[in-house]
C-alpha cells in the first residue's frame, strides 16, 4: 500500500474521476459558442490564452487515471523530495496524484500555479480532504507572473499542464532551477 492507494486520497480520486466521467464532454460545451476559427485562435495565442481558460473555469480539466498513476511513477521514480512544480492546477487531480509521491518519497513541496480562483477554492478543498494540504502551496494567478519569483533553488519535477501556448516561456522560468539528472 501506498498514499494514492490509501484512504483518504484513493476513495477521493476515484470520486473525482467518476465526476469528471460523467461530465458529458465539458470542453465542447464551453467551446459550442466559440467558431472554429476563434477557438484555434485561443488555443494558439500566447496572449489571449487567460480568455480561453475563462471559458473554462467550471470545466475540471482532469488528466486520465493512466496519466494520474504516471505522474505518481515518474514522481516516485525520479526520487522528487524536494520540490515539484506544476503548470496549470484545475481541480487539483494531477497535484493529488504529485503529492502523494512526494508523501511516499518522504515528503517536499508541490508549487503549483492556477489563476481561476473557483478552481483554486476547489482544489484546495481537495487538498484537505487527501491529507494532504501540507506538501501543497496554490499560487493564483497567471503563471506567467506566480512562476517568475520565490522558486526553490532546486526542482526535482516540473509537470506543464495549463495554456500549452506558453509552455516555452513557463519552461524558461522554470529550468535554471531544475534538477540535473545525471
Amino acid at each position: 500500500m501506498n498514499t494514492l492507494t490509501s484512504a483518504p486520497l484513493a476513495p477521493l480520486l476515484n470520486y473525482l474521476f467518476e465526476l469528471a466521467d460523467n461530465m458529458a464532454h465539458p470542453t465542447n460545451e464551453a467551446f459550442r459558442v466559440m467558431s472554429d476559427e476563434e477557438q484555434n485562435r485561443l488555443l494558439q495565442s500566447k496572449t489571449d490564452y487567460l480568455e480561453l481558460y475563462g471559458h473554462l473555469k467550471n470545466v475540471p480539466l482532469a488528466v486520465s487515471r493512466e496519466t494520474g498513476k504516471l505522474l505518481y511513477m515518474l514522481a516516485r521514480s525520479s526520487k522528487a523530495w524536494q520540490s515539484i512544480v506544476e503548470f496549470g492546477t484545475s481541480f487539483g487531480i494531477s497535484t493529488l496524484h504529485l503529492a502523494a509521491a512526494l508523501r511516499d518519497n518522504g515528503g517536499g513541496k508541490i508549487i503549483t500555479s492556477e489563476f481561476e480562483p473557483g478552481k483554486v477554492a476547489l482544489a484546495r478543498n481537495h487538498f484537505a480532504d487527501a491529507g494532504v494540504s501540507d506538501l501543497i502551496e496554490v499560487r493564483v494567478g497567471d503563471a506567467l507572473h506566480t512562476l517568475s519569483r520565490d522558486l526553490p533553488a532546486a526542482i526535482d519535477m516540473l509537470v506543464l499542464d495549463g495554456a500549452k501556448a506558453i509552455y516555452p516561456e513557463i519552461l524558461a522560468l522554470v529550468e535554471s532551477h531544475l534538477r540535473p539528472w545525471c
